[in-house]
């Protein structure tokens, strides 16, 4: 028995991305992201960033570039105490056919293998069609960002509603 994790992506669920986010100077944080983070981790929950990023392999930006938007990501959250665990992030082209890229579940499997997570009792919240479909996948319960998805077990307007969903549903075992 290992522990609960919740998986973020990343554009959409915890940053604004109207914009492309290739660089620091892009990352926007939306408004609630950082208490809903602690929300998480203080109801005993590993919280993991499983995001693709195309834009690496398609030349948008480098790899060090992205480091500088996941270093500012996570300064942002610490100013206020919210903890990432890990972030991952598949760099490869769009249908490069990697095992890594979302709607895979490569990112999650490798993550709950490493952190001995029980994706029985974990969640993925993302906010496209391969997000759920890589918790699917994977064996974890999912969390739409956005109007609604069919597969989707529960959908929220944001990560802030999406952490209610999750936390309700603790109270009601």
């Amino acid at each position: 028995m290992g522990d609960k994790a919740v998986f973020l992506d990343r554009d959409g669920v915890i940053n604004d991305n109207a914009r492309p986010v290739n660089g620091p100077q892009d990352l926007i944080l939306f408004p609630g992201v950082e208490q809903a983070i602690k929300r998480l981790k203080a109801a005993g929950y590993r919280v993991f960033v499983v995001t693709n990023q195309g834009g690496v392999g398609l030349g948008y930006m480098t790899e060090a570039d992205l480091q500088q938007i996941h270093d500012k990501l996570l300064s942002e959250l610490g100013k206020s105490g919210a903890v990432i665990d890990e972030i991952r992030y598949c760099a490869h082209k769009p249908r490069q056919g990697c095992a890594c890229r979302k709607p895979e579940p490569g990112m999650i499997l490798e993550l709950a293998d490493k952190y001995r997570i029980d994706l029985d009792k974990s969640f993925m919240v993302g906010d496209r069609d391969c997000d759920i479909e890589a918790g699917r996948r994977a064996g974890t319960r999912t969390i739409f960002v956005g109007k609604g998805h069919p597969a989707a077990d529960a959908a929220a307007a944001d990560l802030q509603e999406a952490v209610e969903i999750i936390l309700q549903g603790e109270r009601a075992c």
